[in-house]
């Protein structure tokens, strides 16, 4: 028989309970004990089946309490675009430089953004940052002239968002410190960015389940009606 861990022993919750919003975010940091602040994630199960090219949901949401963590960035420019990355607090900004860097194993970054003269260079990294979630894309904003503001909202709280395999997304929305208005704001603002992700060939009932949780904490299920209350 499997003995359970002290910390799951003490987690006070309800599994068969959907908890509104407000009770689900207090019940998340309140269960939340390990030594470090725990980041606050969301996992959203979409209506969607990812196997058909009309029903994929990929996009970037602008996290309003921001993300609670430094995020590292890495800008692919030259010249005065490369300028305006690093006055907009990039950490890294090259061109074939940086192209031989990472190829020489440097990764210490967590976003990518190119300028879109650029992509013929970054497309040459594509089995190196593609299985890391890290190519560069139109679509969220990391292929950008605007690389200034683009190195901005990464710093600032934007976070990008895929469905996986089985239809569901996963994003982390704040730390455990975060206030409950904050983490409910950032909640609020990625199930919006969801919504209007929706591709043309979801059918049916779109967020079907939304869950709460933390790194080593219980998840709990939440009312999605409460979240758009």
């Amino acid at each position: 028989m499997t003995k359970l861990a002290k910390r799951i022993k003490a987690w006070d919750v309800d599994a068969d309970k959907a908890y509104a919003l407000p009770e689900a975010v207090a019940t998340v940091k309140s269960n939340a004990k390990a030594k470090f602040d725990e980041t606050v994630e969301v996992s959203v199960n979409l209506g969607v089946d990812p196997r058909h090219a009309d029903q994929q949901v990929r996009g970037v949401v602008n996290l309003p309490s921001g993300t609670g963590r430094d995020v590292r960035v890495a800008v692919f420019a030259k010249d005065a675009k490369a300028a305006e990355a690093l006055a907009a607090g990039a950490d890294v900004v090259g061109a074939e430089d940086l192209l031989e860097r990472i190829q020489g194993g440097f990764m210490d970054f967590d976003r990518v953004i190119a300028t879109p003269d650029m992509m013929a260079l970054v497309g040459r990294l594509g089995k190196v940052l593609g299985p890391r979630g890290l190519m560069p894309n139109p679509k969220v904003g990391t292929v950008t002239p605007n690389v200034g503001q683009a190195v901005k909202d990464a710093k600032g709280g934007a976070v990008e968002f895929r469905v996986e395999k089985a239809g569901i997304v996963h994003v982390g929305v704040g730390k455990v410190s975060f206030t409950d208005d904050a983490l409910m704001v950032n909640i609020k603002a990625l199930l919006e960015a969801l919504n209007r992700s929706k591709p043309a060939g979801a059918k049916g009932i779109y967020i079907k389940k939304v869950s709460l949780s933390s790194t080593m904490g219980p998840g709990l299920r939440v009312d999605t009606a409460s979240i758009s209350a």
